[in-house]
Parts: C-alpha cells; sequence; structure tokens
C-alpha cells in the first residue's frame, strides 16, 4: 500500500485515464493527465483539480511539462498499443519512472509484452476471464475459486427475513461461511469482523464458503 504523497501521470484520457484521474485524484496524489486531443478532458470529473498537458505523450518535452522526473507512477492508457509501447519506453529508458503500467488492447500481443517484462493490464482478457468464471461458478456474486471454496462478495439480505441485525458467529455457524470483511450499506464503516460483530440488512460482505453448502447462503445474498 502506497503510503505518503503519489505524482502520477495518465496518458490517455479516455473512459480508462479519466477514471483513473478521478480515482487517483479523490485519493489525494498528484495527477497530471495528457492528451494528444483537448477536447479529452472534457471526459474527467468536474472537480479535477490535477494538471492537464495537451500533447503526444511520449514526447519528452510533453513529459517534462507534465512531471516525468518527479513522477512515482505512470500509467499508459491510450486505446493504440504501439503508442502505449512507445510512451512505455521513452519514460523507462530516458526517464526512469519507477513504476510504469502499460494497457493492453490486443491479447495477441501479451507474451511480447512479457518478454519485455512490461507491466500491463489486459482489458480484454480480465472481462472475459471474470464472465467466464461467473458463468462457470453459476453466481453472479463470485470473486474467485480456491479449491473447494467460493469467495463471494454480495448484499446481504435480512429483511427478507425479518432480521433487524444478525451477529456473525450465527451466519458464520448456520451457512458453514467464514466473513472475512464487511463495510456498512452507507459507507460509513468496513471492518474485519469478530464474532460479536452485527451485520445489518444492506451490509456488503466479503465471504469464503464451500461450495456444496453454498446453496444454504443464497438466500441472504442480495
Amino acid at each position: 500500500m502506497w503510503q505518503g504523497t503519489m505524482h502520477t501521470i495518465i496518458v490517455g484520457c479516455g473512459r480508462v485515464g479519466s477514471r483513473l484521474a478521478t480515482l487517483f485524484h479523490r485519493a489525494g496524489f498528484d495527477v497530471a493527465v495528457i492528451d494528444i486531443k483537448r477536447s479529452a478532458f472534457a471526459n474527467l470529473e468536474r472537480d479535477f483539480e490535477g494538471k492537464i498537458v495537451v500533447g503526444l505523450g511520449y514526447d519528452e518535452g510533453v513529459l517534462l511539462e507534465a512531471g516525468v522526473e518527479e513522477c512515482d507512477a505512470l500509467l499508459a492508457v491510450t486505446n493504440i498499443d504501439n503508442t502505449n509501447l512507445m510512451i512505455t519506453e521513452v519514460s523507462k529508458r530516458l526517464f526512469d519512472v519507477p513504476h510504469i503500467l502499460t494497457r493492453l488492447v490486443n491479447p495477441t500481443r501479451e507474451n511480447a509484452y512479457l518478454q519485455l517484462g512490461f507491466d500491463y493490464v489486459c482489458g480484454t482478457n480480465l472481462i472475459s476471464e471474470e464472465m467466464y468464471s461467473k458463468v462457470i461458478a453459476g453466481n453472479s456474486n463470485h470473486i474467485d475459486t480456491l479449491g473447494d471454496y467460493e469467495v463471494l462478495r454480495f448484499s446481504l439480505d435480512l429483511k427478507s427475513h425479518g432480521l433487524p441485525s444478525v451477529r456473525v458467529a450465527d451466519i458464520e455457524r448456520r451457512h458453514s461461511v467464514r466473513i472475512a470483511a464487511f463495510e456498512r450499506k452507507d459507507g460509513s464503516d468496513s471492518s474485519i469482523p469478530t464474532p460479536e460483530s452485527l451485520l445489518y440488512d444492506g451490509d456488503i460482505i466479503l465471504a469464503a464458503v464451500r461450495k456444496d453448502v453454498l446453496g444454504k447462503l443464497r438466500d441472504y445474498m442480495n
């Protein structure tokens, strides 16, 4: 987990770049966004107070204007793989940016990125694998499978059962589930629970449950 102030440069201000800019800005980090089209910055949230730079993301002067010499992380997220590749190479070789993360659009290039040692995210693969795993698991709340266990994230339904609240120990014992963490419905609190912690209707639950008893828990999952 990053501690302190982070200076982040995001190259590409489409749907992905503008969303990243919002996330980093709201986390309190210094953010600079680069895009070749000035109109692209309209994708940013109205409260965005970071720096915007118009130009090519692999141009040395543009990167310097964005603050690349003090940059802790650079994210190349345009929708063109060759452009992202050039941005990554320039940032790595000329400015030695500590952490560069590259967007990969075409999954057939994945082996090349691995051989080059790039840190990348391929949206095509992520979406395909996530949808596949949810269909195979037969559960829209599915996060991951660990052997005989399903890791789930779901909204707790107590209203259908006429319950104002339930103790963690009670729901774990009755449904052979282990609750790892929860967040209140209104986002006011989150915690790793004790057996005596109370859960309320609409709380967001992160839990692990054996596949063979998953059906017992479904009635409590929104």
